[in-house]
């Protein structure tokens, strides 16, 4: 098992609940391809580098998990076509 980190940046344009909700598909996600979340760090709203689908602002969110090295792969494909993700990224963390 690897430790991943899912970084999940989310519309500002969108309700509280549609937000959350949006998160809660992101995690079980994690858990439907059978990984472990060890972590769910909420950023908040931050300003975008540039703009994105003419959004200047959105939620950050990044969720730490274990999981084997196929699951990333299958994460970004479904979290790609998800409604209100904006960017997404997993990256693998180093043990240091």
């Amino acid at each position: 098992m690897n430790k991943y980190e899912l970084a999940v940046v989310v519309s500002a344009k969108i309700e509280d609940e549609e937000r959350a909700q949006v998160i809660d598909k992101c995690k079980a996600l994690v858990e439907r391809f059978g990984g472990t979340i060890t972590e769910v760090d909420e950023w908040g709203k931050k300003r975008l580098a540039y703009e994105v689908q003419k959004m200047k602002e959105g939620f950050y969110y990044f969720i730490r998990f274990d999981a084997e090295p196929t699951v990333p792969a299958e994460i970004e494909s479904r979290v790609r076509i998800m409604d209100n993700v904006i960017r997404y990224l997993v990256v693998r963390q180093d043990e240091a």
